[in-house]
């Protein structure tokens, strides 16, 4: 099996080790081999891979940054000129375009292998509802895979593609994920463009990601996270939910909830295990506080037993019911059943309790829970399908109903030798946030990737940016990490780069109003002062700038190590009822001595 990360792939292409012209038709050979696993719906030809392929031949790993890089698809998500079948040969179409998300990934050199078995209609946590065979658990193939996005999952663990995507309306991009020893990263509503995709509920699927390590989870999004004008329900991503926070800068202390009760259907392991989790995250420098977690199960709830199945029925009211598996269809038929007042009384409760999870989360960096209460074989989901799959979704289906994000994380190997894990979740826009505190938790952890022995990728030192051009820019005072005005840096997508001081030729005032300093050049008294170097895209420095009061503005402002770098100045007419505070040699140390006066 390869090394198939994101990092190694890399280095092999650039080393010569590799190539994708002679990786991709192994990886193909690989999964013909693999079969019984039931991962794959359709495996492209040698001759459709080497159409993605050709697109390589002019470029190298500098160039792209999916160079090269394999991966899967779900089968409810359009890849052009193959056919598109949510795991009903009835419904089978072929597209002439591929789904936006993927036309994201294909032009920043990743390679589709094919199209992935799911749940039909992606109705379902278990992987087995599928005529085209059950998905197997690459650990343990009596254990179910989970789904719906079960051969995504699979071939992702198995070492046949780097990533994969799926969907999760209520999931189906989580539960598989750990059950195969993955991150599964679900991200915000409407991040990942949903055209091109079969809806399961329209108002709530999301497109997701399976990787072997947090890092690649990372990446995929940032390089997916695109805007798609023709998605009615799509929503630009904010610039500091593109940056990557990674897993060794994380803050030294931070917040996480907790359920106050849990409920693991008695199944020891996965209690453990999750016990395990809370006591690493403390260990990285977590508190762990109770929450009251009944809005949030209360929420789930509406998932199935409101009227949101109704948004089932309408994806599939073309489709014959004798076309559908039993299970699949006794979940649907009833979805046109509820009526317009039960939809919006619905919808009125779901707010509700919108308001009081929201209020609970206040001050927290996530929530932890358990992904799944428990795990199951093949065996005990064909005896009874519906309510053991509703047992796996006990901590997955509110999540896009309170539009939050979240990532799956495995934390360890029960004792039937099936991987498991835990889930972190937050609002809207946190999702970067939330794969860096994933990647510290699944390093800490430390098993190897997917079902491979490799083990994880070194901790990531320097900051992964979209592409683009980015300017440095010297920070003083109101916008130092920490301070009151540090959110106008942030949410452009800066990103500090340095904590330094400046050279010795500078005075400090405390401006009149007693909120902002003033940096002064003096060539002959200065003095050395605290400042930042923070990293802003170029395309966002300008409103940053336009921002910045009277008498203070952008000029070029020395460092200790003789560098000019763009930052904030003072206009001298501004001293007027200033206080030099030069002695101090910063403006924290300025506010500090203010504040025991």
């Amino acid at each position: 099996m390869q090394n198939l990360s994101l990092a190694a792939l890399k280095a092999a292409y650039e080393s010569g080790q590799l190539s994708p012209f002679t990786l991709l038709p192994a990886l193909r050979e690989q999964a013909l081999q693999q079969a019984d696993y039931n991962a794959w719906i359709t495996l492209l030809s040698t001759e459709q891979l080497n159409e993605y392929l050709a697109f390589l031949k002019d470029k190298t790993p500098a160039d792209l940054p999916l160079y090269g890089v394999p991966f899967a698809i779900k089968d409810n998500i359009d890849l052009a000129g193959v056919p598109t079948t949510a795991a009903c040969a009835d419904f089978e179409y072929v597209p002439n375009t591929s789904a936006f998300v993927v036309q994201q990934l294909i032009q920043a050199g990743a390679i589709p292998l094919g199209k992935t078995n799911l749940d039909q209609f992606a109705t379902g946590l278990v992987g087995t509802r599928s005529p085209y065979g059950e998905g197997k658990n690459s650990f343990n193939p009596d254990y179910i895979s989970g789904g719906s996005s079960a051969g995504s999952a699979i071939a992702t663990a198995l070492g046949q593609v780097s990533f994969a995507l799926g969907t999760d309306t209520a999931g189906s991009g989580r539960v598989p994920a750990v059950l195969n020893n993955l991150i599964g990263h679900k991200p915000s509503k409407g991040l990942l463009s949903t055209s091109g995709v079969v809806p399961a509920c329209r108002t709530l699927d999301c497109v997701s990601v399976f990787a072997l390590n947090a890092d690649d989870a990372a990446q995929v999004f940032s390089v997916a996270a695109q805007y798609d004008a023709q998605d009615a329900y799509a929503r630009e991503n904010r610039y500091d939910n593109l940056i990557r926070y990674y897993s060794n800068q994380l803050p030294a202390k931070f917040t996480f909830g907790v359920p106050a009760q849990l409920d693991f259907q008695g199944n020891a392991d996965t209690q453990q295990l999750f016990k395990r989790s809370v006591e690493q995250l403390q260990q990285l420098g977590g508190e762990a506080v109770e929450i009251n977690f009944e809005p949030f199960l209360a929420a789930a709830k509406l998932l199935y037993q409101g009227p949101w199945v109704a948004e089932r029925y309408l994806a599939t009211q073309d489709v014959k019911a004798e076309s559908m598996l039993e299970v699949i269809a006794t979940i649907i038929k009833n979805g046109d059943q509820a009526s317009a007042a039960q939809g919006f009384a619905a919808q009125y409760q779901l707010q509700a309790l919108k308001k009081e999870c929201d209020a609970l989360m206040q001050g927290l960096a996530f929530v932890l829970t358990p992904t799944t209460p428990t795990l199951y074989t093949r065996a005990e989901i064909a005896g009874n399908p519906i309510e053991l799959n509703s047992v796996l979704g006990t901590y997955t289906n509110f999540m896009n109903l309170l539009d939050y994000a979240a990532t799956a994380v495995p934390v360890g190997i029960t004792s039937v030798g099936v991987p498991w894990g835990v889930t972190l979740f937050g609002p809207a826009m946190s999702d970067i946030r939330l794969l860096g505190y994933s990647g510290a938790l699944q390093k800490a952890i430390g098993l190897p990737q997917g079902a491979s022995d490799y083990p994880l990728p070194a901790p990531v030192s320097t900051p992964f940016a979209v592409a683009g051009e980015r300017i440095n820019v010297v920070v003083c005072g109101a916008h130092l990490q920490g301070q009151p005005l540090n959110w106008q840096l942030t949410e452009r997508g800066g990103y500090l780069v340095d904590a330094t001081v400046s050279s010795d030729k500078y005075e400090l005032y405390a401006l009149a109003d007693g909120k902002r300093p003033g940096m002064i050049r003096n060539e002959a008294g200065g003095s050395a002062i605290e400042v930042e170097v923070w990293s802003v895209p170029k395309e966002t420095f300008g409103s940053f700038v336009a921002g910045i009061p009277e008498p203070l503005g952008i000029g070029k402002v020395e460092l200790a190590d003789g560098k000019w770098v763009p930052g904030f100045i003072c206009e001298a007419s501004g001293l007027a009822g200033a206080k030099n505070v030069t002695e101090f040699k910063g403006w924290r140390a300025w506010l500090a001595h203010k504040a025991t006066l």
